[in-house]
């Protein structure tokens, strides 16, 4: 029993002590509950005056910003608004002014008008007067001559024609003198321009040279080891050996065509031996040099044997055997020389000079352009000074001075020596000339022709050394085609650079045609 009543002690002693120990758990954590929901309360509240404070920044930085865009805005409509006004103020200044000058403008023509009109009445006024003084002129003549306006016509006009008959009995005896006086000079100019008309061969050469590879890979063994071998070409010969894409070729550039054609040579002979290496080089240009020296000599003496010129210094005959590896404007030198001696042999022949003399001359015009490379001065002074060193006669030295008129023609030689050169290097062919340059040249001499009054038509022919001119014979008189083709010559005299001379032609014809039915 007393066990009992024990266990319920102690039971309800457990009990009391549990309820209080939950409430003062409970207690706690409701205390606990209530301290954190405060934290929270105080950290919301700050968080949202931080927010609240951003936000009031953010709106003042917009407001700030919408502020100064505004500005700007308004700044550059007021600038725009500024430049407007201006330039409107502009337009204004210039409409008054232009205002101002129109009625400048209009008052000075209502007074020209004016004076117009004063001298058109004044005119009037002088032309009545004049009518009047002619017949009062008329009735004077008639009462003291006793003849009439139409007998006095008559008796004017036959005593003119006496005198113009005598005038023209005058103009004839003096032109029959002047063309005795030209004839001579007349045959030698149309014989020259026969002699224009003359074709030859001739040749044309460049300023490089392409050497055929039998492959591709011969170009390694041309270059050489670290460019051994074309340095050594280079350096023998005086010539650029370009090797590029180019396939199975390589090209040789040199001004001078006799290097240029050893180089060739060597380059040929050391590709059929196959053996390229500097000393290889070395000794194959040597030879090549003299194999050359040897063909410049014979090329000079087959043109002096071609050209029947005989007794020239040996050196003259190299000279001349260099000009085959010369060209100007892409005439062979050599093949000119040649031509010339002929056309001034022939032309020579026919005014009765020495012939020979005349091909020895041509032949050597030319002389000074195998070294003016290496000396200094024009060919044609060179060539003299050449002539003079290797004993030639004063005639030749005189001739190859004046041939481009550097010194004044003292003699008929140095004149046919200047007419005989521009005809080998003038005519059609010689020299090189594209199709595009030549058609310009005959289309701007026909356009010269055609600018004038009564032209009707107009051909260039003869390769732009003749011009025909067809006129309008209702336009133009006998006596005016021959103003007309002077007119012509002085005009292309002055508007067009050509070699030789143009002949101008005018012709008029008159043709009546009718139909028998």
């Amino acid at each position: 029993m007393l066990n009992i009543i024990i266990f319920i002690a102690i039971a309800l002693a457990s009990t009391f002590i549990g309820y209080f120990f939950r409430r003062y758990i409970a207690e706690k954590k409701i205390q606990d509950a209530e301290t954190q929901a405060k934290h929270i309360l105080e950290q919301a509240k700050k968080e949202t005056q931080d927010k609240r404070r951003e936000s009031e920044l953010e709106a003042k930085d917009l407001l700030y910003r919408m502020r100064q865009d505004f500005e700007h805005e308004t700044k550059d409509r007021r600038q725009e608004i500024a430049n407007l006004e201006k330039r409107l103020s502009q337009k204004e200044e210039n409409i008054e002014r232009r205002l101002g000058l129109l009625e400048t403008k209009e008052k000075e023509i209502e007074s020209r008008a004016q004076n117009l009109v004063k001298q058109e009445e004044a005119l009037k006024a002088k032309e009545n007067q004049l009518h009047a003084l002619v017949a009062e002129e008329k009735e004077r003549l008639q009462k003291i001559s006793s003849l009439s306006a139409e007998e006095a016509k008559q008796i004017l006009l036959s005593r003119l024609n006496e005198e113009l008959n005598t005038e023209k009995a005058v103009f004839i005896k003096r032109s029959e003198e002047d063309l005795r006086s030209s004839v001579d000079k007349k045959a030698r100019e149309i014989v020259s321009l026969a002699i224009q008309r003359c074709a030859a061969e001739h040749a044309v050469e460049s300023t490089v040279s392409v050497v055929t590879l039998p492959s591709d890979e011969m170009k390694g063994r041309v270059i050489g080891r670290e460019g051994r071998n074309i340095r050594a070409l280079e350096m023998a010969t005086g010539v650029d050996v370009i090797i590029d894409d180019t396939p199975e070729a390589v090209t040789l550039s040199a001004f001078d065509t006799v290097r240029r054609e050893i180089a060739r040579l060597s380059l040929e002979k050391l590709i059929s031996d196959g053996r390229i290496h500097p000393g290889r080089i070395e000794e194959i240009v040597e030879k090549t040099k003299k194999e050359m020296d040897e063909k410049i000599r014979e090329e000079g003496e087959r043109a002096a044997f071609e050209s029947g010129v005989n007794g020239l210094h040996p050196e003259l005959i190299k000279l001349l055997g260099r000009l085959r590896y010369r060209t100007s404007f892409g005439q062979n030198a050599l093949q000119h020389s040649k031509e010339v001696s002929f056309l001034l042999g022939m032309m020579a022949s026919e005014i009765g000079l020495d012939f020979k003399l005349a091909r020895r001359i041509g032949l050597l015009h030319d002389i000074g352009k195998a070294v003016d490379h290496q000396i200094e001065g024009t060919h044609a002074k060179i060539g003299a000074d050449l002539a003079k060193k290797y004993n030639e006669s004063p005639e030749v030295l005189h001739a190859i001075e004046a041939h481009h008129e550097e010194a004044q023609p003292q003699s008929l030689y140095a004149v046919l020596a200047v007419a005989a050169d521009a005809i080998s290097a003038a005519r059609p062919g010689a020299r090189r000339e594209t199709l595009e340059t030549y058609i310009k040249r005959l289309e701007k001499l026909e356009s010269i022709a055609n600018l004038f009054k009564g032209v009707e038509k107009s051909f260039a022919i003869q390769a732009g050394r003749e011009i025909r001119v067809i006129v309008q014979p209702e336009k133009i008189s006998d006596s005016d085609a021959v103003n007309l083709a002077r007119d012509i010559r002085k005009k292309i005299e002055e508007g067009m650079e050509y070699p030789g001379q143009i002949k101008v032609t005018v012709i008029r014809e008159t043709r009546a045609i009718e139909y028998a039915k």
